[in-house]
């Protein structure tokens, strides 16, 4: 996975984490009563957090969605940190990518359809015709 999509995928788990506990997520140690994304992003912070070359724009991220915890622009600002972080380091890249939760889609029945992202056309009926 690229930093981009391991980014995204992050960063939920860590405004999670930091909706919870403030900017003490950083020094919090696990906490056996979080729920499973809060807990997931705590590891991820701390995973993150271990890059002392990266502390300082983490940090600043961190604090402003503790601040603001429903601010796009907060998050955003943390995305682009967790991302650069990400992109100097591979390897934390790909550790954190097989930290996440794996999707699955299942469909039943008749014509059923299971897809994450559709781009075209998906057509389940009999005689179906398809114009453009």
């Amino acid at each position: 996975m690229d930093a981009l999509t391991v980014a995204n995928d992050v960063v939920p788990y860590v405004t999670a984490a930091v909706a919870a506990y403030g900017t003490a997520v950083v020094t919090r140690s696990a906490d056996t009563a979080a729920d499973a994304t809060v807990s997931l992003g705590q590891r991820i912070v701390h995973r993150l957090w271990s890059r002392e070359e990266s502390r300082g724009g983490l940090e600043e991220a961190i604090e402003e969605v503790a601040d603001a915890p429903q601010d796009d622009d907060a998050h955003a600002a943390l995305r682009v940190q967790v991302r650069r972080i990400l992109r100097q380091d591979a390897e934390l890249a790909a550790e954190l990518a097989q930290l996440l939760p794996t999707r699955s889609f299942t469909a039943s029945g008749a014509g059923a359809v299971a897809v994450e992202t559709n781009n075209g056309v998906i057509s389940t009926g009999d005689g179906a015709t398809i114009q453009r």
